[in-house]
C-alpha cells in the first residue's frame, strides 16, 4: 500500500486543509479547492493507495465544524484513511 500523506501542521483555516490536499494529491492548479471538489478527487484515487492525515488536531480544534465535514468527505471516499496521532 502506497501513502499520501496530508500534513496539517499549521493549517488554520479550509483553504489551508484544501491547499496540502491539493500539494499532497498533486492536484492541478485548476482544482476547485471546495468540499464537492475534494470528494470527487478522493473518488479517483487509485486501489492500493490510502490517505495519512498527519498534525490534525489543532485544526480539527480550531475549526470543529469544517473538521466534521472533512471528515465526512474522507469517509465517504471509499479509500482506506489514517488519522496519524
Amino acid at each position: 500500500m502506497t501513502d499520501i500523506v496530508i500534513d496539517l501542521d499549521g493549517v488554520t483555516d479550509r483553504p489551508g486543509l484544501m491547499d496540502r490536499f491539493a500539494d499532497g494529491l498533486n492536484l492541478p492548479d485548476w482544482f476547485g479547492r471546495n468540499w464537492d471538489a475534494l470528494a470527487d478527487v478522493l473518488r479517483d484515487v487509485p486501489e492500493g493507495r490510502r490517505v495519512v492525515v498527519r498534525d490534525w488536531r489543532a485544526y480539527a480544534k480550531a475549526r470543529p465544524e469544517e473538521w466534521e465535514i472533512a471528515l465526512d468527505v474522507l469517509q465517504e471516499a471509499d479509500l482506506p484513511v489514517v488519522l496519524a496521532l
